[in-house]
């Protein structure tokens, strides 16, 4: 967004490219539309706010706080030409409700971890006790891995299943981790 402008001779910069007007020394737009991206900036600008009114706003605004002021112009000018209703908040009110997904999510999965953690841990057998015969628990057949739930798209189902084993545990007494 940053461009010279008028100042080195480059051609116009992109407000007054698409103005088609000559850019002359002193731009207020040349230091933040360059020719290329920037006609694209200032055309939606141009459409939401008018030339005149951009450049009497950063006109009025300290130098070292224009560049804000011009990213700020060009962020609620491409959403208002994206969504004319509302503009950048329909965007925050997105964000907010992304936001309020995850939290919920995050109060699912802390639960479920919760719920997992209170299950009593099975006691590995004595090794005199041990025969051959005897095979070891997966614990990969108990808890779903963290690679297997981030590869699913319904967490829901992996705790589902675990959900049936607590409940199992509660009405018998003992966990059984084979059912």
């Amino acid at each position: 967004m940053m461009s010279a402008g008028a100042n080195n001779g480059s051609g116009p910069c992109g407000a007054c490219k698409f103005l088609r007007k000559k850019c002359v020394k002193g731009c207020i737009f040349a230091p933040y539309f360059d020719p290329d991206q920037g006609t694209a900036h200032f055309a939606a600008v141009h459409k939401v706010f008018g030339a005149s009114n951009a450049s009497k706003l950063l006109l009025r605004i300290p130098a070292h706080k224009r560049l804000d002021a011009v990213v700020t112009l060009c962020y609620e000018a491409l959403a208002r030409v994206r969504d004319p209703v509302y503009g950048c908040v329909g965007h925050i009110f997105t964000l907010q409700q992304q936001v309020l997904n995850l939290q919920a999510e995050l109060a699912f999965i802390q639960a479920h971890l919760s719920i997992l953690q209170r299950l009593p841990q099975p006691q590995p057998p004595s090794q005199c006790a041990r025969s051959p015969s005897q095979t070891t628990l997966d614990s990969s057949s108990e808890v779903p891995s963290f690679t297997k739930l981030a590869s699913s798209s319904n967490i829901s189902t992996h705790f589902d299943q675990l959900q049936v084993q607590q409940t199992s545990t509660e009405m018998t007494g003992f966990y059984n981790p084979s059912e």
